[in-house]
């Protein structure tokens, strides 16, 4: 009889349903350990439902800054003297019941997929029992929900159980009035004033959307600007953008606390100084899911952080035992997760596996104008890390921008000094996660400026902006060997 090799997943997100697909299609037995629904936080309260909420501000923000300029005439019954007020408006219950819909058909998309491809899905929380057994093999016990428990041997196991919102001590979520970023999707109704604590990526996005929509936003940021992991530039860029449209960008402000009053939420900064809003959402990082999951006494060494410590190939401390996802803390991206958990599986199973590399990595940042990103960063730059050249064109030099009423952003290309290869780039601009693309596969494949230069761009186009970019790094580059 021929041998099957049992692989048990613990999570569904990203990381675990894409480690499910591959370890199903090279020929294992896979069962995949969840309590909330497959596509985990990513398709259910996070990645998915968040950018759903942002395309309906994407179309609020676009129609508010541009109709004018293009020549659009909105007629209504506005009073005269009122003219200047917004015109268009939104229904956030149906946008909020629309954002849950898609979440849930997507997860349901999933399944449907994991389960097509034979592997076996099972609801509860998962948890490693005991130390590897003699023959290799591994025991994950599962508790559903009516508290029956059921133990699975495994000859591998892989830990994808994501994160959760970090809670300040004095600023307790409500789920009405103080929340988290898993929470807003049960708003009815917009909020009037809302305080958002945390200048991260999901505040940014978050204080963004809300502004779009409608809110009158204050963001609170610790630090001396918004997105303080971003390239500099295009932060510089997104709190013009979003000063200009009237947000109340409060830097080097650190929230101590929030409390709910009535009707009301104060949220109290470090300094003493008190403001004021009718909702307060809090975006002040995550915490991995790792508790009670018996992974030490299992031999998988933890970060201070509780994050699991993972190698290159998403290898834990204990034998037999992988992670993936924003458990492991090494890049909070869904694509960054499913990478994880397929090299995982591809490890295990034997099959050709390259190492991660997270030079390679694209990101996005979904603000209105989007900050994409991919390579080398302008802090590696500064820092010696590379020995980089670098071009910014602004966004306003592009005839399709001008085209479109857009007047913000630009695109930024890092290149080696004597080869010319490209190292990594940045984009900001409406679209920048679909922009970022040919850099991406100019990092990845390592061509030079000369090759992204020579390559055709539809005119008049705003990736004509990333081949002029590359021409000018080309020109230097030429103009310095002469």
């Amino acid at each position: 009889m021929e041998y099957v090799t049992r692989i048990v997943i613990i999570g569904g997100g990203p990381g675990g349903y894409e480690a499910a697909l591959v370890a199903a299609q090279l020929g294992a037995e896979v069962t995949v350990v969840d309590c909330d629904g497959l596509g985990g936080a990513s398709v259910l309260t996070d990645c998915v439902p968040s950018k759903t909420l942002i395309a309906t501000a994407e179309v609020m923000t676009t129609f508010d800054s541009s109709y004018e300029e293009l020549g659009i005439i909105v007629a209504d019954d506005t009073p005269a003297l009122e003219q200047a007020a917004r015109v268009v408006g939104v229904d956030l219950g149906k946008v909020n019941r629309r954002v849950k819909r898609l979440a849930l058909a997507q997860s349901h998309d999933i399944t449907a997929s994991v389960t097509r491809a034979g592997a076996r899905v099972m609801r509860g929380r998962g948890r490693l029992e005991g130390m590897q057994a003699l023959d290799g093999s591994r025991k994950v016990v599962v508790t559903a929900a009516d508290g029956s428990e059921e133990t699975l041997t495994a000859d591998a196991v892989l830990i994808a159980t994501g994160g959760h919102p970090r809670e300040l001590p004095d600023a307790q979520p409500d789920g009405e009035r103080i929340l988290t970023w898993t929470q807003v999707y049960d708003l009815t109704e917009l909020p009037e004033e809302l305080i958002v604590v945390g200048s991260g990526v999901t505040g940014a996005e978050f204080a963004g959307a809300y502004q779009a929509l409608g809110s009158k936003v204050t963001l609170v940021s610790s630090r001396d600007r918004v997105l303080p992991g971003e390239d500099p530039d295009a932060a510089a860029v997104l709190e013009d953008v979003f000063r200009r449209r009237g947000m109340n960008v409060m830097s080097r402000s650190r929230a101590a606390a929030a409390k709910r009053v009535g009707d009301r939420v104060e949220v109290t900064l470090a300094d003493g100084r008190v403001i004021t809003g009718t909702h307060c959402l809090m975006a002040v990082g995550a915490i991995p899911n790792t508790a009670g999951m018996g992974l030490e006494e299992a031999g998988v060494r933890l970060r201070e952080s509780g994050h699991i410590w993972t190698d290159k190939v998403s290898r834990t401390t204990a034998p037999g035992v992988y992670a993936a996802g924003d458990v492991t803390g090494v890049l909070a991206l869904a694509s960054v997760a499913a990478m994880q958990g397929r090299i995982a599986m591809y490890h295990f199973l034997g099959d050709a596996v390259a190492p991660l590399n997270l030079k390679t990595v694209s990101a996005n940042v979904f603000t209105d104008p989007e900050i994409a990103t991919v390579g080398y960063s302008q802090a590696d730059v500064d820092a010696g890390k590379i020995d980089a050249r670098c071009v910014k064109l602004p966004l306003l030099r592009n005839p399709r921008a001008k085209m479109q009423g857009i007047r913000d952003g630009f695109v930024k290309i890092f290149c080696r000094p004597g080869t010319g290869i490209v190292v990594g780039g940045v984009v900001v601009a409406p679209r920048a996660s679909e922009l970022i693309h040919p850099i991406s596969i100019a990092v990845d494949n390592n061509l030079t400026v000369e090759q992204i230069a020579k390559a055709f761009t539809v005119y008049p186009s705003l990736s004509g902006s990333i081949a002029e970019v590359a021409r000018q790094l080309h020109t230097r580059k030429t103009a310095a060997e002469a």
